[in-house]
């Protein structure tokens, strides 16, 4: 088993285990002055659950597994409100654990349900989607949703540690990868071009599991995301610009009752961001074109819909980023040069997404 170790620093440091065969890793990763684990992953990964479940007992954990839904309909309160119940029930103390296995939904869940049970207590991620991987499993960012939005409701707090398992990507939907590599073109936008000219040399291996590139381009946006979220854990300064492609995509999501995948929306959203930014004068043209290009290439949407604009821009409204009224948008200033569009004119921003439908 050969895996990398990627450091994440900050309010506390943890690391990003990358490699196959990295669960093995999970038992030494929980700690050892825990006592009780609680295991919490979706339904579609009994198997999976039940092989760590059982490396979990077999290094003396008493160990209580907690399946949830499947994708986005495990990240909502009362889901939480059950396994606080469940924590209740198994006596589930400050010096004991959460593990959460899962996509980006699941990681999101069991990370919000860790940092909202006594305060806090030790949380280890095992990512099992592309997405969650370079994304979602990284920087202490947990949520729910409510109906107004997506990850409204959440709080900070960085995971004791990140296991990504590379043998496990190959199991997932070749749509479900795809949708992934939409977090990893963005690293390539906003911090590490390097990224985009190894997917333009191979777009076809880049979208399947186990390409000859996939682990450079997997440990790349880890570090990526590991050096931005160490220097900025709360999102008070330069972790707003991973949010690149999210505010429209984020809109498209909730427009679409999250029946869209992530990666999907915030490919059309990255576009959309680089003919906004193209159009404000901020970003060179070919630039601007590569987006489609790159993204075209692996399989990743371009377009929207039609018609659809009043709808996304009241969801837009609701924003993170936003102060006041004013809606801010991550752009471009050229590769790897990401800044802030703020409260740009609502004619540009009209104009822009109709470069992007059809």
């Amino acid at each position: 088993m050969s895996v990398t170790r990627i450091s994440v620093s900050g309010e506390r440091r943890y690391d990003v285990v990358v490699g196959s065969g990295a669960l093995a890793e999970l038992p030494a990763l929980v700690g050892a002055d825990v006592r009780a684990v609680m295991l919490i992953y979706p339904a579609s990964l009994g198997e999976l659950a039940g092989s760590a479940r059982r490396a979990l007992q077999g290094a003396g954990y008493l160990v209580h597994a907690e399946q949830i839904p499947d994708g986005e309909a495990a990240k909502e309160i009362g889901v939480a409100a059950h396994l606080w119940s469940r924590l209740a029930a198994n006596r589930i103390t400050r010096s004991d654990a959460i593990v959460g296995i899962g996509g980006g939904a699941a990681t999101d869940l069991a990370g919000f349900t860790a940092a909202t049970w006594l305060r806090g207590i030790r949380v280890v991620l095992v990512p099992t989607s592309l997405l969650a991987v370079v994304d979602a499993a990284i920087g202490g960012k947990t949520a729910v949703n409510i109906t107004e939005g997506k990850n409204l409701v959440g709080v900070f707090h960085p995971p004791a540690a990140v296991i990504a398992d590379l043998d496990v990507l190959g199991t997932l939907p070749a749509a479900e990868y795809v949708s992934g590599l939409a977090e990893v073109i963005k690293a390539g936008f906003i911090a590490d071009p390097a990224i985009l000219e190894l997917i333009e040399a191979d777009p076809a291996g880049a979208a399947r599991p186990g390409g000859r590139y996939e682990r450079e381009l997997i440990e790349r946006a880890v570090r990526m995301k590991a050096a931005v979220v160490s220097a900025d854990l709360r999102e008070a300064g330069p972790r707003e610009m991973l949010n690149y492609g999210h505010t429209l995509g984020h809109a498209i999501e909730r427009v679409q009752r999250y029946r869209i995948r992530h990666g999907e929306a915030v490919s059309v959203g990255m576009v959309y961001a680089a003919a906004v930014a193209r159009l404000a004068g901020r970003l060179d043209p070919a630039v601007a074109a590569s987006h489609e290009a790159i993204l075209a290439a692996v399989g990743l949407p371009v377009r929207y819909r039609d018609g659809a604009w009043p709808q996304l821009r009241e969801a837009m409204a609701v924003d993170k980023k936003s102060r006041a009224a004013r809606l801010r948008l991550v752009v471009l200033d050229g590769l790897a040069r990401p800044g802030i569009l703020d409260d740009p004119p609502e004619e540009l921003l009209e104009r822009a997404f109709a470069e992007v439908t059809g």
